[in-house]
């Protein structure tokens, strides 16, 4: 995994590779709300864990979240073979233009992984880029709600001590540090 550059001394990490060789924690995945695995990220995460994922989603699906995991909420489970110790699944919301509460929801899905981290007491937590890719949510916009709400969370709390977010190729990663230098003073701490 390559560290491009730093945000809140060194608390917001953003790096390109494949989350699913994150060696932390805990990673979050983009999932659907019937927490069945799928494409992008939710089926690379499903493949690399092997079917211990697959189960731990369907004990969810049979108490908790028997109706599915809906958007802006998310749910732990053990990491199968993933480098990590847990996977926080988390919905993000469908795009449709902005006007029905995406942003909020997205928030929400940032928030309550969060949460989940702080209470298991992970430090280290790679976050995907929830909700840009077959959701449609626009990549400028989602940064933003990404950063403020990350930030805003690691502000109040100690745990998580990191946040990374982990973007599959550069230019991803370089979209979402334009996106956040432009809204206001959050430039980077330490480019790499």
């Amino acid at each position: 995994m390559e560290t491009i550059l730093s945000y809140m001394n060194g608390r917001i990490v953003v790096a390109i590779g494949d989350i699913t060789g994150f060696e932390g924690d805990a990673v979050v995945n983009a999932a659907n709300s019937a927490l069945a695995g799928g494409g992008g990220v939710d089926g690379a995460i499903h493949r690399a864990a092997e079917p211990e994922l697959a189960e731990a989603c369907r004990r969810l699906r049979a108490g908790p979240w028997k109706d599915g995991l809906p958007a802006g909420r998310a749910a732990a489970t053990e990491a199968g073979r993933l480098p990590v110790r847990g996977v926080i699944h988390t919905v993000g919301p469908i795009w449709r233009g902005g006007a029905s509460g995406e942003a909020g929801l997205l928030a929400s899905a940032y928030r309550e992984s969060l949460k989940i981290a702080t209470c298991r007491g992970w430090g280290r937590v790679a976050f995907p880029a929830i909700s840009t890719g077959v959701y449609g949510y626009p990549k400028a916009a989602a940064a933003l709600v990404a950063f403020g709400t990350i930030s805003e969370y690691l502000s109040a709390e100690s745990v998580p001590e990191t946040a990374w977010l982990v973007f599959f190729s550069r230019a991803d990663a370089d979209a979402f540090a334009s996106a956040v230098a432009g809204s206001g003073p959050h430039g980077p701490e330490e480019p790499v």
